[in-house]
């Protein structure tokens, strides 16, 4: 059942590691921060920020974790001033929201693309196993702050003063996106500790410009069928 749930054309290997990856500030189908309702909502964070840059993100994150009530939804795609209408999202979905707001602010923004194993959400869904994808197409936002490129992970602070405050469990209500404001969320293994989720990482997809540029290259993790049919259950599911 896996492999009918997941599309069949895509062709998921590891990536080739461009020299340079730049991001960008343009609005994207997915990002589209140029949308009224999106600017409505970075008019709200720079008026609750101190600073610029990381403090503008920062109050962004809190802004939209306040706002958008968190779901399962599958719809990669969804642009993120969709989102706020909406007013909930999934973890990617809120992650993209962050983004668009981070490009109005002109802070340049990108991802890195990962496969992750679906063994990853077992905790969140017991019962659900079967269902769950073995592979999970993730798009972890990096923004470029001061010259250098900021995982979202690192947004709040380092990952070693981070795993301070626990691992990321993924149970109960808190998400990937409500995580990274009070522990460390490590792809990378570079912890060394019960932060580190390196070991659920399959492949590692490399960087890309836009989200919208690594689904296009990569395509979502379910088929459209399955995800249409799945977004109209899991989009109403609170996380």
């Amino acid at each position: 059942m896996k492999s009918v749930l997941s599309p069949s054309w895509c062709r998921r290997a590891a990536a080739s590691h461009p020299a340079t990856v730049e991001g960008g500030l343009a609005a994207t189908p997915i990002l589209d921060w140029e949308h009224p309702r999106v600017l409505g909502l970075v008019a709200e964070v720079q008026k609750n920020s101190v600073g610029k840059g990381r403090d503008d993100l920062i109050s962004a994150h809190r802004l939209i974790a306040a706002r958008v009530r968190p779901v399962y939804a599958m719809n990669e795609k969804q642009p993120v001033s969709r989102t706020i209408v909406l007013e909930r999202g999934s973890c990617s979905q809120r992650l993209a929201l962050l983004e668009a707001v981070a490009r109005a602010c002109g802070i340049a923004s990108r991802v890195k693309g990962l496969l992750v194993d679906g063994r990853f959400w077992y905790p969140r869904f017991p019962r659900l196993r079967a269902l769950i994808p073995q592979q999970v197409v993730l798009a972890w936002p990096e923004f470029l702050l001061d010259g250098h490129w900021v995982a979202v992970s690192e947004l709040f602070g380092g990952l070693d003063t981070l795993r301070a405050g626990g691992r990321f469990t993924n149970t109960a209500g808190e998400t990937l996106f409500d995580a990274v404001a009070r522990t460390a969320v490590d792809w990378g293994g570079v912890t060394c500790s019960s932060c580190d989720l390196s070991g659920y990482v399959l492949t590692d997809l490399g960087y890309f410009d836009s989200r919208d540029a690594l689904f296009g290259a990569h395509g979502q993790t379910l088929c459209l069928p399955a995800r249409i049919t799945a977004d109209l259950v899991m989009s109403r599911w609170a996380a």
